[in-house]
C-alpha cells in the first residue's frame, strides 16, 4: 500500500532542523509519500541549500496571516457543526489550563481547520509531528475535527518543563504512537503515561546520513581551536563557557573558540567577550550552512556544548561522526552517546571550574589521543545514529501501527 502521510512542524525548514529533513528523506526512501506542512515560515534565516530546496515542498498555514485562517474556519463550522463544537470544547479546556490562554488555542483550532481541508484535498492518512508543543496541539485538534490520526516526536526539554501546561498526557492519550529520541526521553514519557499506554512509546533516535558516516576521518588539527554550535540562548551554557575561557586565558593558555549560531543572547555574549578581553580568542560566526558547520568541526580539536537543558543535540552526533571528541554535560540523553573519558568529556552543568578543567585536558591531550577518542565516537554514532536505520524504524511504525 502506498501510504500518504504528512509531517507537521512549527517551523520547517529551519536552520536547526536538518535532522527532520534527513528523517523525511529516509522515510520517503522506504516508499512512503511525505507531504510537508509548517505552521509558520522562517525562510529568511535559511542558509543551507538543502533547506532552501525544501521551501517549495512545504505549505505554510500562516502564510497569509491570521485572517487567512478565516475561510477554512467558516467552512468547517458550516460543514461539520457538531464536530466543530466538540473540538471547540477541547480547545477551550486545553486553553484554560495552559500558560498562553484560551485565545491562543482558538487560533490553534483555526489552524487545524486549514489543515483539515488540506489533508482531505491531498489524501493524507496520517500526520506525524515533531515537538510536543503547539504543532502537536494543532494536529490533535485536527483529529478532533475528523482529521487523520497523529503521532509525534518528543525532543525535550521544553515538553518536560511544561508537561501540564501543554497537555502532554492528553496528547499521548489521543496519539496513535509517540516517539522519544533517547532512552531518557522515553523514561520521561513513561512518567506522564498510564502503564497501559506504555506500548505506544518508542525510541527513534535522530541521526546523521551517509555524508557524515562515510567521511574519512581527518587528522585532528594542531591548532588549539574549539567550536560551540547552537542557538545563542541561556540554556546552551555560553556564559559558563566564556567564564571558563576567561579563567584559562588568565592562566596563560592560548586557544581559539568559535561560536557558531545566533540568538537573543548575542548582545550579552558580545558584552562578556569585551568584559573578559576575549576579542582575540572568541569569534561569533552567526548561522552557517551545513557545509560551513562541517568545516568548523573539522578545523577544531573538539566540540564544546555546555548546555543546561537539551534533548540529544544532533550536532554532537555530527562532531563524533567526523572524529571530533565532545565536551558536554551530564544531562538528558547526552550520556547515552558521549562517554566521559572515552569519546569526550562530561561535566556537571553550570560548573565553570569543571568545564575549564576538561578544556585544559583537551588542550594537554596529544592529537593521537584525541583522534582515538574521535574514532570511538564515530563508531558509536554509526551504530546508534544512522539516519537510514532510524528512518526504517519509523517507517515500519507508520506501516504497522494501522495509521491508515
Amino acid at each position: 500500500m502506498n501510504l500518504n502521510i504528512a509531517y507537521l512542524v512549527n517551523q520547517y525548514p529551519k536552520v536547526s532542523h536538518s535532522f527532520i529533513r534527513r528523517e523525511i528523506f529516509g522515510v520517503e526512501a522506504y516508499g512512503i509519500q511525505v507531504q510537508r506542512f509548517s505552521i509558520r515560515s522562517c525562510v529568511d534565516e535559511l542558509v543551507d541549500q538543502a533547506d532552501i530546496s525544501e521551501v517549495e515542498k512545504t505549505r505554510v498555514i500562516l502564510e497569509h496571516g491570521l485572517l487567512g485562517l478565516l475561510p477554512s474556519l467558516f467552512r468547517t463550522v458550516a460543514q461539520r457543526p457538531f464536530t466543530f463544537i466538540n473540538a471547540l470544547h477541547l480547545a477551550w479546556c486545553l486553553g484554560k489550563n495552559s500558560e498562553k490562554g484560551v485565545l491562543y488555542y482558538l487560533v490553534y483550532l483555526a489552524e487545524a481547520c486549514v489543515l483539515l481541508g488540506w489533508f482531505k484535498e491531498s489524501g493524507v492518512k496520517h500526520v506525524h509531528v515533531h515537538f510536543g508543543t503547539n504543532s502537536t496541539t494543532v494536529a490533535m485538534l485536527c483529529q478532533a475535527l475528523g482529521g487523520p490520526p497523529y503521532s509525534f516526536t518528543v525532543h525535550g526539554p521544553e515538553e518536560f518543563d511544561n508537561v501540564h501546561l501543554i497537555a502532554l498526557p492528553e496528547k499521548i492519550k489521543r496519539a496513535k504512537f509517540v516517539i522519544a529520541i533517547s532512552s531518557f526521553g522515553k523514561s520521561q514519557l513513561y512518567r506522564w503515561t498510564c502503564f497501559e499506554d506504555w506500548s505506544k512509546i518508542h525510541v527513534v533516535r535522530c541521526g546523521v546520513d551517509k555524508s557524515f558516516l562515510s567521511e574519512t576521518l581527518s587528522p585532528i588539527p594542531d591548532d588549539p581551536q574549539f567550536v560551540c554550535i547552537g542557538r545563542l540562548t541561556e540554556q546552551k551554557g555560553h556564559v559558563v563557557l566564556l567564564q571558563a575561557a576567561h579563567q584559562l586565558i588568565r592562566e596563560g593558555r592560548s586557544f581559539k573558540l568559535i561560536l557558531v549560531g545566533d540568538g537573543e543572547l548575542r548582545p550579552q555574549i558580545e558584552y562578556l567577550i569585551e568584559l573578559f578581553t576575549l576579542q582575540n580568542h572568541v569569534e561569533i560566526t552567526g548561522w552557517c550552512s551545513g557545509a560551513e558547520v562541517r568545516a568548523h568541526l573539522i578545523q577544531s580539536r573538539a566540540l564544546v556544548l555546555p548546555s543546561f537543558a537539551e534533548g540529544l543535540p544532533v550536532v554532537i552526533m555530527e562532531a563524533l561522526a567526523l572524529g571530533r571528541p565532545v565536551i558536554s554535560t551530564y544531562i538528558a540523553g547526552i550520556p547515552e552517546l558521549v562517554e566521559s573519558g572515552i569519546n569526550g568529556w562530561l561535566v556537571p552543568p553550570g560548573s565553570v571550574d569543571a568545564l575549564a578543567d576538561v578544556i585544559r585536558l583537551a588542550l594537554n591531550s596529544s592529537v593521537h589521543e584525541l583522534a582515538e577518542m574521535g574514532k570511538l565516537g564515530a563508531e558509536r554514532v554509526t551504530k546508534f545514529h544512522n539516519s537510514d536505520i532510524e528512518a526504517y524504524t519509523l517507517a515500519n511504525l507508520f506501516l504497522t501501527k494501522e495509521v491508515y
